[in-house]
């Protein structure tokens, strides 16, 4: 416990006075280097858990959530158990391959995704999305393109396009790949410019005519009620198909999401070094503060105050300093984390410069997500290195020899 006298004289030590003009300018730099520290950190964790959950969001809206590759057997629907129905939104059975598209003389490698008519308009991707042409019919003879690849091939509606499969059709002069025309029926655009110019949408049936496969090589696309919590809903999958392949969302942006991860991982602990060094000019700001107080500390203990309580006050000064730079490093962190965005149109108007451009990132603006737990985390980090720097001057104030400092006083 900390007494009533303790706490007087650490507040009256606190005061500033103006012979101690370069210990009081030490402190200022020690609690603004904390409270930057504190608040770039927030900023940036949030910044990235932002990013990070736009990304999902996207990749979850273009993707199924799960996927089951049958080895041998057709999927059967009619034998799903209520487990995962009750955790599914949606259940479709899907067909895809590679092909390329050639339209005049230009040529480009696409993913082909079969659906049936029925099942084409469930997909998340069509849903509140800039969207060109009719997405309620995927009939034959048509073709759904991303925005970036109308682009890439300068295509319309209504734009006739021409598909070679890697299956071989005989001829008189041997065997050639298959080749099928399109007509572009609708446009589509997911706001992932690598997906909207690799992949296009056409006919199940149609499909599997163009690939020569047949039915029971159909994959059974699953859409969860919560596509977050996948890896239990991935095992209640797997139990319904155990000798099946089931993959998630997950699983196949696996390497992205561990490299955002050690990313925001390694920029944590860089942004950390900020808080550590301003956090080693309390150590100065107080080794300066225990020869300055030399006299009072005599003094005190010349009166019986014990070591401990020397301690105490001096410790005491440091969290005081770091505590409240952390706390003013939270509220300036959560405030420009809220106005991210406006800061960043703010500074692009002002300097004239792109930051954070949509065709790099896939997203139109800068997206801010304040975790409690992180700011927690970096709160509870920032004292504790305080805490850590308070001890050693607060130790050699305690044990100031009385006599020899009234001495040479």
């Amino acid at each position: 416990m900390i007494s009533t006298l303790e706490k007087e004289i650490t507040f009256r030590f606190l005061r500033a006075r103006k012979k101690d003009g370069f210990l009081n300018i030490i402190s200022i730099f020690s609690f603004i280097g904390i409270g930057l520290g504190v608040a770039v950190l927030i900023i940036v964790m949030s910044v990235m858990n932002g990013f990070r959950t736009e990304l999902i969001n996207k990749i979850v809206g273009f993707n199924p959530h799960m996927t089951v590759d049958p080895y041998q057997n057709k999927i059967e629907t009619n034998k799903i158990n209520q487990n995962l129905k009750n955790i599914s939104k949606d259940l479709i059975l899907s067909n895809s391959g590679e092909a390329i598209i050639i339209k005049k003389n230009t040529s480009k490698g696409i993913l082909l995704r079969g659906y049936k008519d029925t099942d084409y308009s469930k997909l998340k991707i069509f849903q509140n999305k800039p969207f060109q042409g009719n997405n309620e019919i995927l009939s034959k003879n048509y073709i759904s393109i991303g925005k970036e690849l109308s682009f890439t091939l300068d295509l319309d509606i209504g734009d006739s396009i021409t598909l070679m499969s890697s299956v071989g059709v005989e001829s008189i002069i041997g065997s050639l790949p298959k080749q099928k025309t399109f007509l572009v029926s609708s446009i589509f655009e997911s706001g992932m410019a690598e997906f909207d110019n690799n992949i296009a949408f056409i006919n199940l049936e149609t499909l599997e005519e163009f690939f020569d496969l047949n039915q029971d090589e159909r994959n059974l696309e699953i859409y969860l009620n919560n596509p977050q919590n996948i890896d239990h809903q991935k095992t209640i999958a797997q139990s319904n198909f155990p000798n099946d392949f089931v993959y998630t969302w997950s699983d196949m942006n696996s390497s992205l999401f561990s490299a955002l991860k050690v990313e925001r991982n390694v920029m944590f602990i860089i942004l950390s070094l900020i808080i550590i060094v301003a956090a080693f000019n309390i150590i100065s700001g107080l080794t300066i503060l225990v020869k300055n107080k030399t006299r009072e500390i005599a003094i005190l203990k010349s009166i019986g105050v014990l070591n401990k309580s020397i301690i105490k006050i001096f410790f005491l000064i440091g969290v005081i300093i770091g505590s409240t730079a952390t706390i003013f490093g939270i509220v300036l962190g959560v405030t420009f984390s809220m106005y991210v965005e406006n800061l960043r149109l703010f500074l692009s108007s002002a300097f004239n410069i792109s930051l954070f451009p949509e065709e790099i990132y896939f997203l139109s603006s800068m997206p801010s997500e304040i975790n409690l737990f992180s700011i927690f985390i970096i709160s509870m980090c920032s004292i504790f290195i305080t805490i850590i720097v308070s001890i050693f001057p607060a130790l050699k104030a305690a044990k100031l020899d009385p006599i020899k400092a009234l001495k040479y006083e």
